[in-house]
Parts: structure tokens; C-alpha cells; sequence
């Protein structure tokens, strides 16, 4: 019986875990946003930018340095479809934020994963593998004229 169990536990040891992204990809941003936003799941009161894109100039920081970093479900979905999925979780999370301080823009997006800051003009990160995938990001929550 010892011997099972000790073959069960060696078995599962070399199964990825739940929380394992073994798949590293850099998907494009505004498609998804665009994707989000003709869906209806961000409602475009809230803007977007990756840093270097977007208002510098006259923007009322409210806060800096906000940080959404969420997983979904990937079981029986591809990478891409969990990635683009959990980028638009992330934007919602984003968007709760900035209503609730009173701001209409998300500025300075970076990919944050494991809190390695990646900048990028066009692609966030994200990690996907056999049960979650993931994509965290900070930004800078502005109210722009």
C-alpha cells in the first residue's frame, strides 16, 4: 500500500501544475481591446494605452502603479482564445478601477508578470498552459481632458 502511495505521488509530481504556464506569448493589444469593446464588455468610457501610446500631457495621475493580475480557465481552449480571454478580464478589473476613483483613461500598460516589468508598444504578455493561462499588468490610473 506505501508503495502506491509513493507511485501516486511521484506520478502527480511530474504533471504540470494547475498554476504552471508552460506557453509564453506576446499577443496584440488593440485587437482585444477592440474585440472587449464591440462585445460589450468594456463599455469605452474607460481608454487604454500601453506605454508609450496615449496622453502624457495634462493627464491627472489618481493613482499610479495599479496592478490587475488574473488567470482563467484554458481547459479546452487554445492558447490564443485563454489569452485574448483573460487580457479582456484584466481590462474589465482595469476599467472597475478607474470608474471608482473617478478616472477615464488607463495609461503606462506594462506586462507584469511575476512583477518583471515588459513595455511594449503593440503586445502584452501572457502565459498560458494546460489548465490557466495568465496576464498581469500595471498602469497609471489618469482622468485626461
Amino acid at each position: 500500500m506505501q508503495v502506491k502511495a509513493l507511485f501516486a505521488v511521484f506520478a502527480f509530481s511530474l504533471m504540470p501544475s494547475a498554476a504552471q504556464a508552460t506557453n509564453l506569448m506576446y499577443m496584440p493589444f488593440e485587437t482585444v481591446l477592440s474585440d472587449a469593446i464591440r462585445a460589450g464588455r468594456l463599455d469605452g468610457s474607460v481608454k487604454f494605452y500601453l506605454a508609450g501610446n496615449g496622453p502624457t500631457a495634462n493627464a491627472q495621475v489618481l493613482r499610479y502603479n495599479v496592478i490587475s493580475d488574473l488567470r482563467t480557465n484554458a481547459s479546452n481552449k487554445s492558447d490564443r482564445d485563454a489569452c485574448e480571454w483573460v487580457l479582456q478580464s484584466n481590462l474589465i478589473k482595469l476599467q472597475a478601477d478607474a470608474k471608482r476613483v473617478g478616472a477615464n483613461a488607463v495609461i503606462n500598460i506594462v506586462s507584469y508578470y511575476d512583477q518583471h516589468v515588459r513595455r511594449d508598444l503593440n503586445t502584452y504578455e501572457c502565459r498560458a498552459g494546460i489548465y490557466a493561462a495568465r496576464v498581469a499588468l500595471r498602469g497609471d490610473l489618469v482622468r485626461v481632458p
